[in-house]
């Protein structure tokens, strides 16, 4: 039985404005584990190894798992390159790029997840005149070979909210998707993720990514901070990672039982 095709079951949702909800896998490669994932929790994971001494290769068991239970599976690239979001998507239900700031870089990684395997010549016509080869190809790339693939860039610097609007207007921008720790780094407030100065970016986020009908988030380990991002218009949920849930659900249990 083939399996559900996750990535493109959550670009519709996006689409119709419903709200998704993911977290991080970090440390978690053993796909059994899926079967403990409660009914109706996740829509999405993202697998990253931004933080690890893992490889993204060592994710793919959990990316067949979680497919069977319906969640997409998203990876985090290293890099910024197209290259490496072309290789990410050909085996994830899609890709999170990190520190996008420019309009035309965004473009490129665009096409890089969407426009696959064009590339050289061809693409440019792509993208320069929306010339394809032929209707036939057109067909296959956008309704076939990428039709199950999110792309998600990251807004982590003020240069790249300078920059959302045309970003946001870029075909198969699926999702905004704001790294907190980089963006207070660049704002002169690192890791003050209760600062109003964050707050009103995010709502400008939020905002901006709306009127393009693309639905944005922020990344919070706190759930009162991920409560007040999507009571500010926040879609796309991402809450924690799979060690830190791990920790609160110990601690909320043996910290219960040891007071006893």
């Amino acid at each position: 039985m083939p399996l559900p095709k996750t990535g493109r079951i959550l670009r519709e949702k996006l689409q119709r404005g419903e709200t998704v909800f993911g977290t991080f896998l970090q440390h978690t490669t053993t796909p059994s584990i899926v079967e403990f994932l409660p009914e109706n929790a996740l829509d999405f994971v993202i697998v990253t190894c931004e933080h690890n001494a893992l490889d993204l290769a060592e994710f793919l068991p959990m990316r067949y798992a979680l497919a069977a239970r319906g969640i997409a599976c998203l990876a985090r690239t290293h890099s910024r390159e197209p290259d490496d979001v072309s290789k990410v998507c050909d085996s994830f239900d899609g890709v999170v790029v990190p520190y996008v700031e420019e309009p035309d870089h965004a473009r490129r990684l665009a096409a890089a997840a969407l426009f696959r395997p064009l590339k050289g010549a061809a693409l440019e016509q792509v993208l320069r005149d929306n010339q394809w080869p032929s209707p036939k190809t057109r067909e296959y790339i956008e309704n076939d070979r990428c039709a199950n693939t999110v792309f998600i860039p990251m807004i982590e610097s003020l240069r790249g909210i300078e920059n959302l609007a045309a970003i946001c207007g870029i075909p198969g921008v699926h999702a905004i998707f704001v790294g907190p720790n980089d963006l207070t780094t660049t704002m002169g407030i690192p890791n003050e993720y209760d600062h109003p100065d964050l707050i009103a970016q995010l709502q400008k986020i939020i905002d901006i990514s709306n009127r393009s009908h693309v639905a944005a988030g922020c990344w919070f380990g706190k759930r009162d901070q991920a409560e007040r991002t999507m009571r500010q218009g926040a879609r796309f949920v991402v809450y924690s990672n799979d060690g830190s849930l791990l920790k609160d659900a110990m601690e909320n249990s043996f910290g219960h039982l040891r007071r006893i």
